[in-house]
């Protein structure tokens, strides 16, 4: 009878025990860094309005990480100097028009956090 053996198969199994871990840890370094890129994109995007001078500042990021999965937050800071403005800003009203910044911001990093996280999962393997 012949048979196989397999040597070495309790290190394959304990690195896939860590993937999950080096995963989470690379990939929350992915959205960190993307949600940086948007919240300094949107500032960019927004600086040098005369009646909003200080609105940009306003603009901040916060990742999160659950055990349902990762989260990037960036947006107007309600309690800064002019945050409370955030959806006037980027939506407009009746009376003002909208200077979209946000969406834009977010548009135009989108390829970067795809990026990231295809280098989170090669340096997690």
């Amino acid at each position: 009878m012949a048979g196989i053996d397999v040597i070495g198969l309790t290190v394959v199994v304990d690195d896939l025990g860590t993937f999950a871990e080096r995963l989470r840890v690379n990939a929350a370094k992915a959205v960190k860094v993307t949600s940086q890129k948007v919240r300094d994109d949107a500032r960019n995007r927004i600086k040098g309005h005369k009646y909003l001078p200080a609105y940009p500042y306003s603009i901040t990021y916060d990742v999160k990480v659950t055990a349902e999965g990762i989260e990037g937050e960036i947006g107007p800071d309600k309690g800064r100097a002019q945050g409370p403005l955030g959806n006037i800003v980027e939506y407009g009203t009746s009376k003002n028009a909208p200077l979209p910044h946000l969406g834009p911001a977010l548009d135009a990093n989108a390829e970067d956090l795809v990026a990231g996280l295809e280098i989170a999962v090669r340096q997690a393997m």
